[in-house]
């Protein structure tokens, strides 16, 4: 699967939807990932770290929304990344819906498949889908 992580554009955001060491797992199985260009510098990660996983990277969020079968986020699509989403793509993220009316309008778009990430407590009270 072509696995395809942008730069999160929501103001304040600077987590990223891959780490290196995630990258290389999902390389090490088979399948490819494209990273888009400075995604992981707010988590301290370049993009040569990528590189050494095995991704690609790629200069434009155009890029990764056009190659990728499967892109991963932190945060919700932004209204311009919408736009971006084609038929067959399927995306991996967290929707806060509650926040932005226009965000699920975004998400019954017919030609994209939604696959949002659920906030599962452990007994810790820890949220695992949170953790880096």
């Amino acid at each position: 699967m072509k696995i395809g992580v942008p730069k999160e554009i929501k103001v304040h955001e600077y987590r990223v939807g891959m780490t290196p060491a995630s990258v290389r797992e999902a390389v090490s199985h088979g399948h490819a990932v494209c990273m888009e260009k400075g995604a992981g510098l707010g988590i301290g990660c370049t993009d040569d770290d990528y590189l050494a996983a095995g991704a690609r990277i790629a200069d434009t969020p155009e890029e990764i929304f056009s190659w990728g079968e499967l892109i991963i986020k932190v945060k919700e699509p932004q209204p311009e990344e919408c736009r971006q989403l084609r038929q067959g793509q399927v995306w991996f993220t967290y929707l806060h819906l509650a926040a932005d009316r226009s965000k699920p309008d975004c998400c019954v778009n017919p030609d994209a498949w939604p696959s949002p990430t659920r906030r599962s407590l452990m007994n810790t009270r820890a949220c695992p889908c949170s953790l880096p």
